[in-house]
Order: C-alpha cells, then sequence, then structure tokens
C-alpha cells in the first residue's frame, strides 16, 4: 500500500520516500510497528496536499461496487470484478 501511494503522489508532482523499507525481517528482533515502511514527504510545504490527495483515494478504494449479474450466463458476481469469471462476459459490454 505504500508504494502504491508513493506512486499516486510521484504523479501529482509531489516528491516522495519510503524509508524503512528493508526492516520487515527485523520484526521480532524490533517492535513490529519500528518495522513498518513509512511514506516521507520531501517538501513540507507539500505535505498538506499530499494528505488531502492519499485521503480521496484511501476513501475511494475502500467504497464497495455493488454486485451485478452477468448478462450471458446469469452469473452473480461481486462488485469488484469486471468480466465474469464463468463465461468471460464483460460487465460494461
Amino acid at each position: 500500500m505504500v508504494f502504491h501511494f508513493k506512486n499516486v503522489l510521484l504523479s501529482h508532482n509531489i516528491d516522495c520516500l519510503v524509508k524503512k523499507e528493508f526492516l520487515a525481517g527485523a520484526a521480532g528482533e524490533l517492535p513490529p510497528n519500528e518495522c513498518w515502511p513509512e511514506l516521507w514527504i520531501e517538501d513540507d510545504k507539500k505535505y498538506d496536499n499530499a494528505l488531502e490527495i492519499l485521503e480521496k483515494i484511501w476513501l475511494a478504494e475502500s467504497l464497495t461496487l455493488p454486485s451485478w449479474t452477468c448478462t450471458r450466463c446469469g452469473e452473480e458476481l461481486e462488485g469488484q470484478f469486471t468480466a465474469c469469471w464463468r463465461c468471460g462476459e464483460s460487465r460494461y459490454r
């Protein structure tokens, strides 16, 4: 998730970096929460803008799409799927 957020911010011209990227292997020797990766914004003036962008992304991704029924075979599918797993029919055809 951290790298997804990094890519989102970079696409908005907000330079950032991930710290503690390789520290997960030390969990156990160190407290686990000390090993979590961190996303750092390089320019403090862009922090509020970055936070606003990431909050919008987080809220948009947490929304669930309604279930749908395949028009070809009648299979009931969860909202996140764009094609039927049974017959391959596109949801948006």
